[in-house]
């Protein structure tokens, strides 16, 4: 049986303007250059501590956890506003009627992550989903490797789709292909610096079947 393991902010969830416009809240309280969304998408990247510093954040002069803390608690306040991408329902219909496992892999919070899928109406959808235990985003191997466990997923008929470079480094490490979509957190040219296939839109992914035409 085939599996999908989504990413969830920026592959299913739209909240790139939210993440956006809510660093730059920090950014203009701390007088540091404001991004708009060409230059936000060339320096998103994980682990978020250097993502802030590449974009001004003097760690010596304030905790990490500060600005952190700022973060999450401005976006937690408002990402019930934004909506999921054009065609989620209709892609993950369309792989739910294919008997495809499908499940959500995400450097979220875990309560946080089980609310907005429920917000959105979509977690019926997913057989489990997997969020992280803090805020600050480390990494999502860990919990990979602990979902592929508990489930008994068969990597060499899995695969993940997200949006950052970082998805496609948790797969290699998990050790299952990918597919980036470039209308997320990061743009096109950095993504295609993986060798990753990428797609322009989610929609993509059902031309010509895409998803089970690499897990073959």
């Amino acid at each position: 049986m085939h599996t999908i393991i989504w990413d969830w902010n920026g592959t299913l969830l739209n909240d790139l303007d939210l993440c956006i416009s809510t660093i730059n809240v920090l950014l203009k309280k701390r007088r540091l250059p404001l991004l708009e969304r060409n230059s936000y998408k060339e320096v998103f990247s994980f682990p978020v501590k250097e993502y802030y510093g590449s974009i001004g954040f003097d760690f010596e002069t304030e905790d990490f956890a500060i600005p952190a803390k700022e973060f999450i608690d401005l976006y937690d306040a408002r990402v019930e506003n934004c909506l999921l991408h054009d065609s989620v329902i209709e892609v993950l219909s369309f792989f739910k009627e294919k008997g495809t496992r499908q499940f959500v892999l995400s450097a979220m919070k875990q309560n946080m992550l089980e609310e907005t899928l429920r917000h959105n109406n979509i977690f019926h959808f997913f057989e489990s989903v997997a969020g992280l235990n803090n805020h600050y985003a480390v990494s999502k191997i860990e919990r990979g490797e602990q979902l592929i466990s508990e489930f008994n997923i068969e990597k060499e008929r899995t695969l993940i789709i997200g949006d950052t470079i970082h998805d496609f480094e948790v797969a290699e490490k998990l050790g299952i292909k990918s597919i980036l979509i470039s209308d997320g957190h990061q743009s096109k040219k950095r993504l295609k610096e993986t060798g990753a296939l990428i797609l322009p839109k989610l929609n993509k992914i059902l031309d010509s079947k895409t998803a089970f035409r690499i897990l073959k």
